[in-house]
């Protein structure tokens, strides 16, 4: 009798994918997915484009273009970056922290302690001359907060960032398409208006995901598609040691902030997470008989040589098997292929609506937000991106 109604409910959820995707339970050996069409997520409204985040991006672009000059003829003025020597004294003995050797500093930038940037103007190159001085009551050092101190400064080097002017002449030497100030601003402005679409579409996808993930249970891990995970893991991390041509302990520790026991330990869980994305991948394609052809595998590929820049699909896999990351290629474009399909298959119920309840967020720190966001979403998921982001 169980065996039947098993038969049944399975030809019912059969018709149902049919007609409607069947968005009930799914599984087998390895994994049990409740619900991966149809799953609730918060709606996403697209950032509208103002005219100070077109002014934004254009300065981001004349920064760009900037040019740097050495300055031997006059003294330090607020704008300058500056090289200096410096060594703070309390009490007449040296604080930590408070000594330096050819510093770069850009006066009135507000890197340093009140007063200390302002004492540099004026003096010339040569000069060494003495900054009496007081640390914040807030400040994080609780030896330092609200203490008197003298820096002893040699000013070394000074020099001067020179920004080009928005002009019609400025906007053909860096636009394909635009020859007045004008046409380059609308230029911006539909770009922006694109990106912030597209930020749109991979927050959707990246939130559908993980409501399909929170909805996916761990039956059983494949033990060499783990095993074969953790070492994949592993030897990505050795690689990029090697590349910086430092011991794995010495890395892990100088730019990771952790321990061989502890990198093992992020190592084993980011491999679980990863493999337990690729077998929900690969049950959500046979049930809902998605296309991952060749052909369709292939379209993926270019998507991922373009965005990376290279010259074509070869000369990416040639990239990747170098990283010995080329067998996980496959896996990767399968896995980007269910996620769109989640994507266009899921509920939107709610309006998101971030409140600033102290100030509002600068124009240009916006358009930085949506390019750091652009690319992170972009980039190829492979497990070291995936483990990564779990890792700093």
């Amino acid at each position: 009798m169980k065996k039947k109604l098993a038969v049944l409910a399975a030809g019912i959820c059969a018709l149902s994918l049919f007609l409607t995707g069947c968005s009930g339970e799914i599984s087998n050996d390895y994994v049990t997915i409740t619900k991966y069409k149809g799953v609730e997520i918060d709606k996403v409204d697209a950032d509208t484009v103002s005219d100070n985040d077109v002014e934004a991006q254009i300065n981001s672009v004349l920064q760009s273009k900037s040019t740097t000059t050495e300055v031997t003829d006059r003294a330090a003025q607020t704008g300058d970056t500056v090289t200096i020597d410096y060594e703070g004294k309390k009490d007449g003995e040296a604080f930590k922290g408070g000594t330096a050797t050819d510093a770069q500093l850009t006066l009135g930038s507000g890197q340093f302690i009140d007063g200390f940037e302002d004492g540099v103007v004026g003096h010339n190159i040569g000069d060494t001359f003495d900054l009496d001085l007081t640390f914040p009551e807030n400040y994080g050092n609780e030896d330092l907060a609200g203490q008197a101190v003298v820096f002893t400064v040699t000013l070394k080097g000074i020099s001067q960032t020179d920004v080009p002017e928005l002009t019609d002449e400025f906007v053909q030497s860096v636009s394909d398409t635009s020859k007045t100030v004008e046409e380059y601003k609308k230029e911006i402005k539909k770009s922006l208006k694109k990106t912030s679409k597209e930020n749109r579409q991979n927050t959707i996808k990246e939130n559908a995901w993980k409501a399909v993930l929170e909805n996916t249970t761990v039956n059983k891990y494949p033990k060499k598609d783990l095993k074969n995970m953790i070492s994949s893991i592993k030897t990505q991390y050795k690689n990029m040691a090697s590349y910086y041509n430092l011991d794995f302990a010495d890395f892990l520790k100088q730019y990771m902030n952790m321990d061989e026991e502890t990198f093992n330990s992020k190592a084993i869980q980011a491999a679980k997470d990863q493999v337990k994305a690729n077998l929900a991948a690969d049950l959500i394609i046979e049930k809902a008989k998605i296309d991952v052809s060749d052909k369709t595998l292939e379209k993926k590929y270019k998507e991922y040589a373009k965005a990376y820049g290279y010259e074509d699909v070869d000369a990416l896999k040639k990239a990747l098997e170098d990283a010995g990351n080329l067998e996980n290629l496959e896996k990767t474009a399968r896995l980007d292929i269910v996620e769109d399909w989640v994507a266009d298959n899921c509920q939107q119920v709610t309006v998101v609506k971030a409140v600033q309840t102290v100030q509002e967020v600068p124009a240009a720190q916006k358009v930085q937000n949506r390019y750091k966001q652009t690319f992170k979403r972009r980039r190829i998921k492979s497990p070291s991106f995936f483990f990564l982001k779990g890792m700093v």
